[in-house]
């Protein structure tokens, strides 16, 4: 492990290895930084604006140099300080007039930290205005005027006087100043906005602030301290409107790119003696940081600021570029912002105009430029960064001694990534962060950027539905996930060109990232006229990271997800896929202040259901044959087992056979519970036919009374299993399943339990696992076998879901429709929760789709449609022989 993910801050090591952008540099020369493997990138950060000559500029060296050869001290507090005295003469005849008083700090946050204390004793007032989306800094009273609350609540900032207004409205400081103005030291302000977007006031507003301030007895403070010293084409940006701030803050560039130094500028009235004889820094002023300062300040302003004019000259061939760009490609980027070498591209990419792609969706969870930025990185080299503030803008803040080949270079890499973008190409973007082999990844025709809007085949070309106002609508979510690896590309075609070693690498980077998101919405109007409007949520972790993560990150990511359902007005929250077992069965997630529900209940009919219609269809009557259940213990497999139960002779349950003992005991509680299901059935007046499980219990024991405890019907399980014929308890499904004509999978398992080997001739599988249990080689090695995809229900008028979940529009899975039938009745209460899913519920459900017109979809055969030609495949097949089978 390196040192720095080891001892300084393993969370930003581990983001920064996540997106590939955790290089070590070896050498820093000018503009470039070289890695450990000599590669060179170009550097369009410049540290934020802290390397003004690039790397290792000779002339701050030749600087320090001269300090160790004439042996000047260099913390000699208290005494007249040479080097600090020279500097500030030297930034005086610099500054705008009036600004005769430099107070020297170590940093930039602690420069405003000092001009803070300045402004409040100069005034004898303590309020502080700053911008809404600033930044100044992070030690607490910088934090306290940086406008950014997501930096600030953890350490308890704002502290008490600090108010903010939005930034470039001239009209709400005058409004505020009205009322209250004599409350304020001072106005906090960046002429540019560096951290927030690069944001440039629209003219006039430094000098309407500044005239505000003069009329209020308002100290103006404007921080300088990224766009000042040549960054904007001007010695300081103020000046482009000609202003005069009370103070001054510098940092960053002073520095030369080699030492930390910072610095307060002040009027002559705003510098009190309370401040001059009360604050102090044992290493501000020093002499290496102060001849450094000095250096800086001959280069810049060297041949009449030859350098700063360039600078001015860059940055608008750069700018132009830029802006080229934006209009090539006005679906990617929203704006150019900035002036001089103080540049930022907004990013105008949403969900909305990137459907169906990760792209889109990192945009909305403000990932989108951190990614560009590793691929500009890795594959282009160029090193970039987003703006903290701003997430959808990347900042391009080169050092000030860039040359125009370097921008031209820079405008070519930034033109590929636009391209990319254009094109909706998320594999390409991503193809630098994926192990193994390389994917045979191509940017396609980059001329022609996907049209707007346009959508791969998985989501719904349609318009969203938008939230009604009718109080009388249905609210409802379901969680989605991942299954397995091919759902990515199936979410985003362009994943398609990845390995499965690939795309479980980007799986397992992305998953980390992402938060839960709302991947699409619907509106389901029931044939009663009642409406509900539906979120699907998808929760980024594929079902082998949910079944395998530490369980705290599990139920952190759930309850992240039924929280977001929650705060965007669900009443009720279904439990798609793993998201299920791996909470329990709902069971730890009923305290997150909204209605929960698995969904299973409705699994269950719609189970039964299939399985009665298939046999039906294939003329077999289910008392003539044998029905095994997988995974008979989980909420799902017991209840159909109960259900079915009425209908078949024999039944097989069938538990997990990684714990047979534990497994043993809880088959027993199973077919416990058939037999006092069915005991029930018969006190309420109900017959079975003879050979039936329910006359095999009154032959053996008779109907026991209708208040008999559980220990009666575990004895007549145990009874009807030593009896033999009726019930099978095992955990041997390949024995078992052999002699099986029905079989229903209803497990939690990530393995094919089902296969060529191990199922019967002509036998009806139905499949209710997520993923399959029953493996893609029974669909060619035994055609005998009809296999069917489980617990697919058709949605009253076939409504869209805005993604198709693999199915056929109008089609939805059944704990899905349980969920949304839900949400048409407003019954929001805990349902469907748990291993034991309630019979009464069960039925209460099928009344409900009845009521709602929900239906079992027609037959389906691993994910696909069963059509007539296959069917009448599977009836021919089934016609053979089995001696014939078993011969070819």
């Amino acid at each position: 492990m390196h040192p720095f993910a080891e001892y300084i801050n393993p969370y930003l090591a581990e983001l920064l290895a996540q997106i590939n952008m955790d290089k070590t540099f070896s050498r820093g020369e000018g503009c470039y930084l070289y890695d450990s493997g000599g590669r060179r990138y170009l550097d369009l950060i410049s540290s934020y604006g802290a390397l003004p000559f690039g790397y290792n500029p000779p002339e701050i060296w030749d600087a320090i140099q001269a300090i160790r050869d004439s042996s000047e001290p260099s913390f000699v507090q208290p005494s007249y300080l040479n080097a600090a005295g020279e500097l500030a003469r030297r930034l005086v005849e610099l500054a705008p007039p009036g600004l005769t008083r430099v107070t020297f700090t170590n940093s930039g946050a602690e420069a405003a930290e000092a001009a803070i204390k300045l402004c409040r004793a100069a005034t004898s007032r303590r309020r502080i205005l700053a911008a809404k989306n600033s930044f100044h800094g992070k030690t607490l009273g910088a934090l306290s005027a940086t406008g950014k609350e997501s930096y600030q609540k953890v350490f308890g900032a704002p502290v008490e006087g600090f108010d903010f207004v939005p930034y470039g409205d001239a009209f709400a400081v005058n409004d505020l100043f009205a009322r209250r103005g004599e409350e304020y030291a001072a106005f906090i302000l960046e002429p540019i906005q560096g951290e927030g977007g690069i944001v440039v006031p629209s003219p006039g507003y430094l000098s309407e602030v500044r005239e505000l301030c003069t009329r209020y007895g308002v100290l103006l403070v404007l921080d300088e301290i990224q766009s000042g010293l040549g960054r904007t084409g001007k010695m300081f940006a103020c000046e482009e409107e000609g202003v005069v701030p009370d103070v001054m803050l510098l940092a960053k560039a002073l520095g030369g790119g080699l030492v930390p130094i910072g610095a307060v500028m002040s009027s002559e009235q705003a510098y009190t003696e309370d401040f001059a004889t009360k604050h102090s820094s044992t290493f501000a002023g020093n002499t290496l940081a102060c001849r450094v300062g000095v250096a800086t300040l001959d280069l810049l302003t060297r041949d009449s600021e030859a350098l700063i004019n360039r600078v001015k000259e860059n940055g608008a061939i750069l700018k132009q570029g830029l802006t080229m760009l934006r209009d090539r490609y006005p679906e990617v980027v929203r704006s150019i912002r900035g002036r001089g070498l103080m540049l930022g591209i907004e990013f105008g990419i949403t969900r909305d105009t990137f459907p169906g792609s990760l792209i889109g969706v990192m945009a909305e969870q403000e990932l989108l430029s951190p990614v560009i930025s590793s691929y500009l990185l890795n594959t282009e080299g160029l090193r970039v960064a987003p703006t903290l503030n701003g997430s959808d803008v990347i900042r391009v803040e080169p050092p000030l001694i860039i040359s125009r080949e370097q921008c031209e270079q820079a405008l070519d890499g930034i033109t590929r990534a636009m391209e990319i973008l254009a094109k909706g190409n998320t594999a390409y973007l991503l193809s630098h962060l994926v192990a193994g082999e390389s994917a045979p990844v191509s940017n396609g025709d980059a001329s022609t950027p996907r049209e707007k809007g346009t959508a791969p085949v998985n989501v719904s070309r349609r318009e969203r539905p938008v939230l009604s106002s009718d109080p009388q609508e249905g609210r409802f979510a379901f969680l989605v996930h991942p299954v397995n690896l091919q759902n990515y590309p199936e979410f985003d075609e362009s994943l398609a060109v990845f390995s499965e070693t690939q795309l479980a690498d980007l799986a397992g980077r992305w998953n980390g990232l992402v938060e839960p998101f709302v991947l699409s919405e619907t509106r389901v109007v029931s044939p009663t006229g009642a409406t509900a409007f539906g979120e699907f949520i998808a929760v980024p972790r594929t079902a082998d990271q949910l079944l395998n993560g530490t369980r705290r990150e599990v139920l952190a990511v759930l309850k992240q997800a039924v929280g977001l359902a929650r705060d965007r007005g669900a009443q009720i929250v279904g439990l798609g896929a793993y998201t299920s077992v791996v909470s329990r069965g709902g069971r730890d997630l009923l305290g997150e202040g909204v209605a929960i529900t698995t969904g299973n209940s409705y699994t269950v009919v719609s189970a039964v259901e299939a399985v009665l219609s298939s046999l039906a269809r294939l003329g077999i009557s289910p008392f003539d044959v044998t029905l095994s259940v997988v995974g008979a213990t989980g909420s799902i497999g017991r209840a159909t087992a109960i259900l079915l139960s009425e209908y078949f002779p024999r039944l097989i349950l069938i538990g997990n056979p990684r714990r047979p003992e534990k497994s043993r005991s809880r088959l027993q509680g199973v077919a416990a519970a058939v037999c006092k299901h069915l005991v029930a059935e018969m006190c309420s007046g109900r017959t079975f036919k003879p050979g039936s499980i329910g006359e095999r219990i009154k032959s053996l024991a008779g109907i026991p009374p209708a208040d008999a405890g559980d220990d009666v019907y575990m004895e007549i399980a145990m009874r009807l299993e030593a009896a033999g014929g009726s019930m099978v308890l095992t955990t041997d499904a390949d024995r078992y399943l052999r002699l099986s004509d029905v079989v229903v999978t209803a497990t939690s398992s990530l393995a094919d339990l089902v296969n060529p080997r191990n199922v019967q001739f002509g036998a009806v599988v139905l499949d209710l696992s997520r993923p399959s249990n029953v493996s893609r080689e029974v669909r060619d090695a035994r055609p005998d076998v009809l296999v069917i995809d489980g617990g697919v229900v058709a949605l009253p008028g076939l409504p869209s879901l805005g993604w198709n979940f693999g199915f056929e529009q109008g089609l939805a899975y059944a704990c899905m429709s349980e969920t949304i039938m839900l949400g048409l009745e407003h019954h929001y209460e805990h349902v469907s929760i748990g291993g034991d899913l309630d019979i009464d519920h069960i039925l209460y459900t099928r009344r409900l789709a009845e009521k709602h017109g929900f239906r079992l979809a027609d037959l389906r055969s691993f994910d696909r449609p069963l059509t007539q030609e296959e069917w009448e495949k599977v009836v021919a097949a089934r016609n053979v022989s089995v001696g014939a089978t078993i011969r070819a």
